[in-house]
């Protein structure tokens, strides 16, 4: 792929026009896609310039759905890259730069995270206000031409409030129960974390832990892009025997309560 941070649209995807919102479905939250009107399914692999792995990760198909959800044109990308794949931060945030480049202003981020907080159960849906990057890279990293954003990037407020507010207020009027702020620390896995890592993970602040998100964030506030994140809790972090067989069994229950709360979101976005 190009080195540029800023990309282009592929010929191949011209044609299918612009989008509003880009949704990212983390593992076992594919099934949100379905939601999709009159979808334009394209593989990861027919996309040029696209990263692809040399094997899938179960849960994430590795293609994008773009049509449209309650008056809304999104690109969905059902699956994502990581960096315990061998990508690199700049690749695992390319679906983000695509869907700015296809003109999409607001992300809207999934996960299935371990739990931090005792607080929280499985199957709990949570808003999240903050996350702490523990990965020790960027997708910013050696970007040295910051054509169409700002390399040195504010992450004050990453998280839009506006939106934040609003996914509050439809998950009230959806009765769909939602947690309305935690901070989900990021890091590079594959392993799942060690009980003392937990510890020191819940000492910083953080109330959910995960593999994914915190490198598309962080590219989607260079491009100017607004953010909404939500995690679905799968496990509680280093329990006992955890696999990720169970995170992909919590996503398929909660299915159908993220479907209705991600409709009533997209309703209601400015």
């Amino acid at each position: 792929m190009s080195d540029e941070f800023v990309c282009s649209v592929p010929e191949s995807l011209a044609h299918l026009g612009d989008v509003d919102v880009a949704l990212v479905l983390g593992s076992g939250l594919s099934s949100l896609a379905d939601a999709v009107e009159s979808p334009a399914v394209v593989p990861f692999d027919e996309i040029p310039g696209f990263p692809v792995a040399q094997s899938a990760v179960p849960g994430h198909h590795g293609r994008a759905v773009i049509g449209m959800v309650a008056g809304r044109r999104v690109a969905a990308f059902q699956g994502r890259l990581h960096g315990y794949q061998g990508f690199s931060a700049r690749d695992v945030a390319y679906p983000v730069r695509l869907a700015s480049a296809l003109g999409a202003g607001t992300l809207v981020v999934t996960n299935a995270a371990g739990a931090i907080d005792p607080e929280l159960a499985t199957g709990d849906l949570v808003l999240l206000n903050d996350h702490i990057n523990l990965t020790a890279d960027s997708p910013l990293t050696g970007w040295s031409d910051p054509q169409g954003g700002a390399q040195f990037v504010s992450m004050r407020d990453a998280y839009d409030p506006e939106l934040r507010s609003l996914a509050v207020q439809a998950a009230l009027e959806t009765s769909v129960e939602i947690v309305p702020e935690g901070v989900y620390a990021g890091v590079l896995g594959p392993a799942f974390e060690t009980p003392a890592e937990v510890a020191m993970m819940r000492t910083l602040g953080a109330d959910l832990v995960g593999m994914s998100t915190v490198w598309e964030v962080i590219a989607a506030r260079a491009l100017g892009m607004r953010v909404l994140g939500l995690s679905l809790v799968a496990n509680a972090a280093a329990a006992a025997e955890l696999s990720h067989a169970e995170v992909l069994e919590a996503g398929r229950l909660a299915a159908e309560r993220l479907r209705e709360l991600a409709i009533a979101i997209l309703q209601r976005l400015p």
